[in-house]
Formats: C-alpha cells, structure tokens, sequence
C-alpha cells in the first residue's frame, strides 16, 4: 500500500487546482446510450439493472407519465445522497495523504508532479502513453515536464527508432528522487496502518481494494474501434490466447467461423474496445446482417483484471444497442460449454438459449435476443 502516489493522478491535480473541494474526482457517469440505470432501491438491495435500449421500450410502452416522473424523482434524490456521500470521502482522502499541500510528501513539488515523476518508465515512457495514462490535456503535461526538466530531474527528447514520438527519461538525480518518493509513500501507508488494530487494518486494506476496482469500472470507456488498431489487436489476441487455454480442445481461429477485419469494420459489422487509463480491458464484436436483420455477437472478451465489474455486461448492452441503431431485431451468440461464466451473461441479459444457427465447431449452446421487445 502507498500513498496517492498509486491513486489516479489528474483527479488529484484537479484536487489541488480547486482548493480540496473535490479531491477525487468522480464525476457523474454520463448517461449515453450505452449506460445502465444507476439508481438503486433505498434499502440497498441490488436494484434491476436495465439498458438503455431496454428502459427506451420500457418506457415508450408504458407511455411515459407520472409514474416515469416519481421513478425520476428518486432517481434524482438517490443520485443527490450518493454523490454527497463520494465528495465526504473524497475530501476525507486527500486531507489524510497530504494531496493538499504544495510540497506533497514534504518534497519541493506538487503531488500532481510527484505523480508524473513516479510514472516514468525506469527505460523511460512515451509522452504520448503518460498523456493517456494519466488522463492529462497535452499542454498541461508538456508544462509539467518542463518543470521536472527544469529541476534536472528527467529529460525528452525524440525516439532514436521513431523520430515522431517523444520519449520521456529520468535522470540519475530523477532516479534518486523516485526512490525518495517510494520510501516516504511507504511511510505515509504506514502512518495510515499504524494506528488501527488488526482487524481495521485488514477491514481498510480490503476495502481500498475494492474501492480502487470499482473507481478503475467507473474510468472505463467502450468506442468503436478499427480491428487493425493496436489496441484492438491485443484484445482479439488475449481471446484467442484465453480461447486456446481454457477450450478441451484448444482454439484454432482458422478452424472457426470467420470475424475477419472486414466483417467487424461498417457497415458489415464493427468492433467495441473498452479501455482505461490507458490500456485496453475487453472488446465484443457484431456482424451484421442487413437483409435477415440479424446481427451476430463475436470476440466477447474482457481482462481477468476487471472481470467481476460488469464489464462484460456493459459491452453486450453496447453491442445490442449498436445493433438497435443499425436496424437489426435479433442478437445471435454461441459459446462454449468451458465458459460457464459467460453462459450466466447472457442468461441474465435477455438471451434464450435455441437450437444450433450455425455450424461453429467449437459451440456447444446458442443463444438469441429478441432486440423488438
């Protein structure tokens, strides 16, 4: 455990910019239509989960009214108490590590600087990977470097194998500062742990895990995406790769019914990646069918470091909802009978299982939605 150092850093710089009012910014999800419904029952049990594609016939069968405007209402009430609640803990957390002061950590720099010195690679990082990374307007962070530069604590020049890209490196003095931020993150944990008993130390620690993997849910983005981008090419080969481990038979993509580039490119189908913080987390597919307004579901996967989130449902609502767009009235699916966790999506997300649509040599169950209902 560290200190803000290990925390999402433009949140912190926003903190600092503001006077400490918002120091962990967790701004309102954005209600697009890939969202889910966020309002939750008031005695906290776990509220229906619908799409947006889903609430739009809901509502448009129900006509709308003052039913639709009570549920609005608490909606709003509930959302009031929730983000009361997360502006407590924001101001609790960064008065308790210091991301109020100018000198964070007693060094002669900012937590937002300290942060960006910490994030560069001991070989060095692309200033365009540290923009992504950390979220940051290119111009603040070319600022920000300047000043690390200015202290003689890191240096950019170009890449010597790709002049267009920039490339950030710490100095000895830079490397012997990172160090320095270590220990004194190490003890501003320690000053946390410290005090407490056992049990509320464990009670803490579990906690700050679980905070850390919902707000790490609540940063990811799902965009349509060119198969051949980089990103998207890591998630197609981790699927294989995921594919190929966990199937009796291994994975043999050529052996399976075909999701080629074309296919997952408009208007013949497209291709969702779900990123955050920079690195890509999961991606799905459709092709679509435009005369029997079919559309098939392909490349379902999200990383192993996010699953339990609801990522996985986030994208298959995305899907059915760029489906809805384009026209189509039936999601098709199939799955292998190893994936007993991806059988549980898609029998909680609208899908009935159906007799074999297609000759695909690695399925075992085939599912579809209705998307008119």
């Amino acid at each position: 455990m560290r200190g803000l150092l290990d925390l999402e850093p433009t949140t912190a710089t926003r903190l600092l910019s503001d006077g400490g009012e918002e120091s962990v910014s967790l701004s309102r999800p954005t209600h697009s239509r890939t969202t889910s419904s966020w309002c939750g029952p008031a005695d906290g049990s776990t509220p229906t989960v619908k799409s947006s594609s889903m609430q739009r016939r809901s509502i448009a069968r129900e006509g709308g009214g003052p039913a639709f405007t009570d549920f609005s209402d608490y909606c709003q009430r509930m959302e009031r108490e929730r983000i009361d609640v997360v502006r407590r803990f924001n101001r609790a957390v960064t008065q308790r590590v210091g991301a109020l002061d100018d000198e964070y950590l007693s060094r002669d720099r900012s937590l937002g600087l300290s942060r960006l010195l910490w994030e560069i690679e001991p070989d060095g990082s692309e200033v365009r990977v540290l923009r992504s990374r950390l979220g940051l307007d290119s111009g603040y962070l070319s600022r920000q470097l300047r000043r690390l530069e200015s202290d003689g604590l890191v240096t950019t020049d170009p890449d010597p194998d790709d002049g267009r890209v920039r490339k950030v490196r710490l100095t000895k003095t830079g490397v012997a500062e990172r160090a320095v931020l270590d220990r004194a993150s190490d003890g501003l944990a320690e000053s946390i742990l410290d005090p407490l008993t056992d049990s509320q130390r464990g009670r803490l620690v579990a906690a700050m895990t679980e905070v850390g993997r919902l707000l790490l849910a609540s940063q990811v983005r799902i965009e349509i995406t060119d198969p051949r981008d980089p990103d998207a090419r890591y998630c197609l080969r981790s699927y294989f790769e995921e594919l190929g481990r966990r199937f009796d038979t291994g994975f043999d993509p050529a052996r399976s019914l075909s999701a080629s580039d074309e296919e997952m490119t408009l208007p013949d189908g497209l291709l969702l990646v779900a990123s955050a913080q920079g690195s890509p987390m999961g991606c799905g597919a459709l092709k679509l069918d435009p005369k029997t307004r079919i559309a098939e579901v392909k490349r379902m996967w999200a990383s192993p470091d996010v699953r339990g989130l609801g990522l996985g449902r986030r994208i298959l609502e995305r899907l059915a909802d760029e489906a809805i767009i384009r026209g189509m009235k039936t999601l098709r699916l199939e799955t292998n009978r190893t994936l007993a966790e991806a059988r549980g999506l898609y029998e909680t997300a609208g899908f009935v299982e159906v007799e074999a649509s297609n000759t695909e040599q690695y399925a075992h169950h085939w599912f579809e939605r209705n998307l008119e209902r």
